[in-house]
């Protein structure tokens, strides 16, 4: 129409075409004059673009933090880190772990070529620095994690003992010299380690009980070889936990529960029912006061299966390993230390997988961590319990139904992200060395750590397909908007948090062991892969910007994201 005409279709009827053309085609009609463009920019229209675009159920509300739905749409297509800007090339094998700097100016990598490689992240990213493990009789890196102050760097592997025996260590590196601080032995090699502090970090040791039972030994260790005092340990014993059914405690984080009210919310967004929890309290004593102690009732229990099973009573004939589980199950009743009560959000807790079925890890372990156990100080060994406390309590675990292949933390320590791959519905173990076959789709549960509940549906999208005896993990990360995990379909996956859609595949030519986001850029992130490289990747948004384009009309931004090549 001309200048001061009225228009020849109103704006009800531009809307309902506009709502038969998909989002280009809007944006670009968009541009023909300022009727379109105002009827192109209705929110009611983006709402409508939204959902039938991203494809979200309708009963998920916009983000609370969105303004817009256009913004909103704008958003997922074009602050998501998903083209490729850069492939590293430097390790000689597959890269199995990355690592962010908390400031995000720098990461880690480890491989099986044995080396743990520093690099600055820069625009264009660069090594800063390699370090070369097998003259310590290493085989392997496999894990690293900078300090909380970015000056440590804790690396952790497989460790060849005398006689080809494989266990685990870790090293402490630092970032100022890249001088190798310490050495910690940690057995099994896949407990990986973690800090609690700036100079503490944990440490596991396996001790064999039985044939398939046998308990693990949580250690804090001082991350210098020497200290100023000799009240100082140098080492502490934090935990004692019992292992049934041959199974064993590995992959240690740390979650800071004063971070918890933190602004990084995640919604329960569809407003339907929770899911079943998967959480179940454990310990905490009796609920009746005319009860036995616990150690009482272990030795009544033990002494009736004993006489049961020399009875000849026992129905059906108990196995060798049932026998021993059942056994060691009624000793650990009567051995155990209740969980302490929990006083305020000044503690943390350590998370890991574990089990109790099966030698595969198929549940997560909660034990909270109090203030006065955060140092090295003080008694070791177990000095200070009782002579009937002999193992230690869980608060909190959750069964997961299927082998546990990945785990990580929302920036705030709240929610639990976990990478599992189901047992067929209804699935008993019969032999825990014989566990169910495992699903080849990956769920990705997400767990709220303040209420203890399951509090996202599962998502569903990638694949693994190795079975259950050569299982191993892949490592997840999750952002502020964004969770992300490997794959051995040869992808790494971006998820929005909140909507619960795939967003992006990354392609890589083999297993993605890891993904990482920058903790200061959530549109930068890495990924590893069997295939030897680490490939960086950017949002759309951000490679224009560095790109600096020539200045355009002023109606040209209003698409040029959705019209750029993002993949």
């Amino acid at each position: 129409m001309d200048e001061g005409e009225a228009p020849l279709l109103p704006d009800s009827l531009v809307y309902q075409i506009f709502l038969s053309l998909g989002p280009a085609d809007v944006l670009a009609a968009g541009l023909a004059c300022r009727q379109w463009q105002a009827v192109s920019r209705d929110e009611c229209l983006w709402r409508e673009q939204f959902y039938r675009h991203y494809q979200v159920a309708r009963d998920v509300p916009r983000h609370p933090a969105a303004t817009s739905w256009y913004e909103e749409f704008q958003r997922l297509y074009d602050a998501v880190p998903c083209v490729e800007v850069q492939t590293l090339r430097e390790h000689t094998d597959q890269v199995l772990h990355l690592s962010f700097s908390h400031s995000g100016c720098q990461f880690a990598s480890c491989s099986k070529d044995c080396t743990v490689k520093v690099w600055n992240n820069d625009l264009a990213v660069s090594l800063l620095h390699s370090v070369d493990m097998r003259p310590y009789n290493w085989s392997y890196t496999q894990f690293s994690q900078f300090n909380p102050d970015d000056t440590l760097l804790l690396a952790s592997g497989v460790f060849l003992g005398p006689h080809n025996s494989s266990s685990g260590e870790i090293a402490v590196i630092s970032l100022d010299t890249f001088l190798l601080l310490s050495r910690v032995r940690n057995k099994p090699y896949d407990v990986f380690g973690c800090w609690l502090t700036e100079t503490s970090l944990i440490s596991g040791n396996l001790h064999r009980i039985g044939d398939i039972t046998s308990c693990s030994v949580l250690w804090l260790n001082h991350a210098f070889q020497d200290v100023e005092s000799e009240k100082v340990n140098v080492v502490k014993r934090l935990f004692k936990i019992q292992n049934l059914n041959a199974s064993t405690i590995r992959t240690v984080m740390v979650a800071d529960c004063s971070r918890f009210d933190s602004p990084d919310l995640l919604l329960d967004a569809s407003g339907s029912a929770a899911p079943p929890c998967r959480v179940f309290d454990l310990g905490g004593g009796s609920d009746s006061e005319d009860e036995a102690p616990a150690p009482v009732r272990a030795k009544e229990g033990l002494r009736r299966l004993l006489d049961d099973v020399l009875d000849g009573r026992a129905q059906p004939p108990l196995s060798a390993n049932v026998l021993e589980t059942r056994v060691a199950e009624l000793l650990g009743q009567g051995r155990t230390r209740p969980p302490e009560p929990v006083a305020g959000d000044k503690h943390k807790y350590l998370i890991f997988t574990t089990g109790c079925l099966t030698y595969s890890p198929h549940q997560i372990g909660i034990k909270q961590i109090l203030p006065h156990q955060m140092t090295t100080a003080g008694p070791v060994l177990g000095e200070e319990r009782g002579a009937d406390e002999f193992f230690d309590a869980l608060d909190h675990v959750i069964d997961v139904h299927g082998h546990v292949i990945g785990m990580g933390l929302s920036p705030d320590h709240r929610y639990l992200y976990v990478n599992s791959r189901s047992w067929p519905s209804g699935a008993v173990v019969a032999d825990p060395m014989q566990p169910p076959p495992i699903a080849e789709e990956i769920d990705l549960h997400v767990f709220d750590l303040k209420t203890m509940r399951e509090v996202k549906r599962a998502l569903r999208a990638h694949r693994a397909y190795t079975p259950n005896d050569e299982c191993f993990f892949i490592f997840l990360d999750v952002s502020r908007d964004f969770v992300a995990s490997g794959a051995e379909d040869r992808h790494g996956y971006i998820w929005d948090r909140h909507y619960n859609i795939c967003l992006a595949k990354l392609r890589h030519e083999d297993v993605v062991n890891s993904v990482v986001f920058s903790p200061r850029d959530q549109e930068f992130m890495l990924t590893a892969s069997d295939d030897g490289t680490i490939k960086a990747w950017r949002s759309p948004r951000t490679v224009r910007a560095l790109q600096a384009p020539r200045p355009r009309p002023r109606s040209r931004p209003f698409f040029s994201w959705f019209t750029s090549q993002r993949r």
